[in-house]
């Protein structure tokens, strides 16, 4: 039986989804789309073969033919399309962030452990990408050693006229927050942001660094830099007791013309997580139903809003902030 899919946003990041829903996902249809912008809408389904567009997603959420839910809509408008989900007993795979503050994902994780189900799921398609599924795979398999340190990168080309220092920690650093969590199985204690003097003619304080401190005392470096101008460029490196381990780089090839070698970089994150993003909607619709499927949870969505906060925080204070966390309920144990 085919599950059908409805996606709530035609932006870039829905386009992007109903793309991959209607092409690469077994099992699973595009049976639906929504945006405020109907005539986006419209396009996004004419363009991948879905059967109706409408403006509103709580009404795509009530409809009959959908059976899931994927949100890709404005950040703002998230944690209401969660709650409606939850209400319609449909499951959701929410973009990040799963609302616009941990307070506001607190309340859905708390609605959704009174379900005593867990029907949340949001995309940190990171822990779907290979490379560093093997970086995650490698270290639990104890040839390196314990963890002590880890370098990571977060580069875009350019940031968006909307963009402020803040969203680099909310919007961006968020993503590094929740693959540290994974990838090192602990929790997240501190942050620590620092400010550099800026590019010149753009955003202040980009590029910015952060400073994550671990429960067992990791310690992760976060650079991120909105306006990089070159590339979208993800980078990291695991540094244990026994040796380190850099995050392989996908290729788009490599190119030698006239006397130089060039290797390029993909224009933005779809080009990079390709992989990332049709595994995680394909691990999804495969698991549409258990308690154990796989990928970020309600719970992973609140912590990374309130590591993101500690870091806005500090950002504003200069000073070391501590991360604090509500009492995880026994749905996520």
């Amino acid at each position: 039986m085919s599950v059908g899919i409805g996606v709530i946003g035609a932006g870039v990041m829905g386009a992007d989804h109903a793309r991959i829903i209607s092409s690469q996902i077994q099992g699973a249809h595009f049976a639906a789309v929504s945006d405020a912008d109907e005539g986006r809408a419209k396009a996004v389904a004419e363009k991948h073969g879905a059967e109706r567009h409408l403006a509103d997603g709580a009404a795509l959420i009530a409809s009959d033919d959908v059976d899931a839910v994927l949100i890709a809509s404005p950040d703002e408008t998230h944690a209401a399309f969660v709650l409606a989900c939850l209400g319609a007993g449909k499951p959701v795979l929410c973009e990040k962030p799963l609302a616009p503050t941990a307070a506001e994902a607190l309340t859905l994780v708390e609605a959704e452990a009174v379900s005593g189900k867990q029907l949340i799921r949001v995309g940190f398609m990171r822990r779907f990408d290979p490379p560093y599924a093997a970086m995650r795979e490698t270290l639990r398999g104890g040839s390196l050693g314990r963890a002590l340190m880890v370098h990571s990168a977060h580069r875009n080309v350019s940031a968006p006229d909307w963009f402020k220092p803040e969203n680099s920690i909310s919007n961006s650093a968020v993503h590094e927050f929740d693959i540290l969590r994974w990838l090192l199985d602990e929790e997240i204690v501190a942050v620590e942001a620092f400010t550099s003097k800026g590019k010149r003619g753009v955003m202040p304080n980009d590029p910015l660094m952060l400073v994550c401190e671990t429960a067992s005392g990791v310690l992760a470096d976060v650079e991120v830099f909105i306006n990089a101008a070159y590339g979208y460029d993800v980078r990291a490196e695991l540094v244990c007791e026994e040796g380190t381990m850099e995050l392989a780089r996908p290729l788009a090839g490599d190119i030698r013309l006239k006397g130089q070698q060039a290797l390029p970089f993909p224009p933005d994150w779809r080009g990079r997580f390709a992989d990332a993003y049709r595994l995680e909607v394909q691990s999804w619709v495969d698991a549409l139903g258990s308690n154990d499927a796989p990928g970020a949870s309600a719970w992973d969505g609140y912590v990374a809003s309130a590591v993101a906060e500690a870091g806005v925080k500090s950002l504003r204070s200069g000073e070391r902030e501590e991360v604090k966390l509500a009492q995880k309920p026994g749905l996520y144990s």
